[in-house]
């Protein structure tokens, strides 16, 4: 099978934990242990968030330059600094002779995208409120709650298409092993009034819609959005909360799921499953192998139905 898989930003630094290489070569390890199985009888393309890392290099950057350095290029800073982490670990498990590439991929957004009025995108480390709006005041930063934390946003439009596609699909036809739309790719834009001058954007794209357009456009069969949860759940972390082993795009239609969090891998499962057909997976890191076999994780297809429990 072509599997795009799609890895939440606890692969490379799980929330709290201190935004050190120490920590995210640690994670990059296990990842690549978890994903190793499927190198061997599928094409595999890899996805990766970035927001810890671009918002720690947006800090680095002001400290020492004492200004703001660009999104665009921080994006691509942290596509070549994980996917090298990725690539070596990944490397270091599967068979010597499989080829591994990373990508450094720039994806187009529209300048009349409305999220740019409306930030939302968290990036960097966590703060309290006192600490985050203090920073805000001196950076010029917006910040909002993240949970019982506090974070800088940044604004997130829609991906519209990735740029490096074609070669993308020449190292799959290969066997290689592809990392990809690091971050949700490097954010760039045709400049107004210029029809062939592509220029960097201050923004970042989702990780997750970056992945479900790269997966449609590689025409893959399978998306699978690795995360922290073992599976989708109604009422998460309430006294009736439930696991989705299957769905339907439309039956999924029927329910909220948080913005912040998991509403982005919903909208994404089912933009997949409803444009190519194929099958949308949503489960645990180490789980992916036994989600790929209907046994765990919530599977997202047109023929599903209504929404089945675990």
């Amino acid at each position: 099978m072509r599997l795009v898989v799609a890895l939440g930003g606890n692969a490379l630094l799980k929330r709290g934990e201190p935004l050190t290489a120490e920590y995210q070569r640690r994670n990059a390890r296990i990842a690549a242990e978890a994903l190793a199985p499927l190198c061997a009888d599928n094409e595999l393309v890899i996805t990766h968030g970035n927001g810890p890392q671009v918002g720690l290099l947006a800090l680095q950057e002001i400290a020492f330059e004492g200004e703001d350095y660009p999104l665009d290029v921080l994006g691509a800073e942290t596509e070549g600094m994980i996917g090298y982490m990725i690539e070596q670990e990944l490397g270091n498990v599967i068979p010597f002779e499989k080829p591994i590439a990373t990508i450094l991929s720039m994806v187009e957004v529209d300048a009349d995208d409305p999220a740019f009025d409306n930030p939302t995108k968290f990036i960097g480390p966590v703060y309290d409120e006192e600490t985050a709006r203090k920073e805000a005041a001196e950076k010029g930063w917006t910040v909002k709650p993240d949970g019982d934390s506090w974070r800088r946003v940044v604004p997130s439009p829609a991906p519209k298409r990735i740029f490096q596609v074609r070669p993308i699909r020449w190292l799959l036809e290969k066997g290689t092993v592809v990392i990809a739309a690091g971050g949700g790719g490097i954010p760039t834009m045709y400049e107004p009034g210029k029809e062939r001058r592509l220029i960097g954007v201050e923004c970042v794209v989702d990780k997750d819609s970056a992945s479900c357009v790269l997966a449609k456009e590689l025409k893959a069969d399978v998306l699978v959005i690795a995360t922290d949860t073992d599976a989708v759940y109604l009422d998460w972390g309430g006294p009736d909360q439930k696991a989705i082993r299957s769905a339907s795009p439309d039956a999924l239609d029927a329910f909220e799921f948080p913005a912040g969090s998991m509403g982005p891998k919903v909208e994404a499962a089912q933009d997949f499953a409803r444009s190519t057909g194929g099958r949308a997976i949503i489960c645990a890191l180490s789980d992916v192998p036994a989600a790929l076999r209907g046994e765990k994780g919530t599977t997202v297809t047109e023929e599903a139905g209504d929404v089945r429990f675990h």
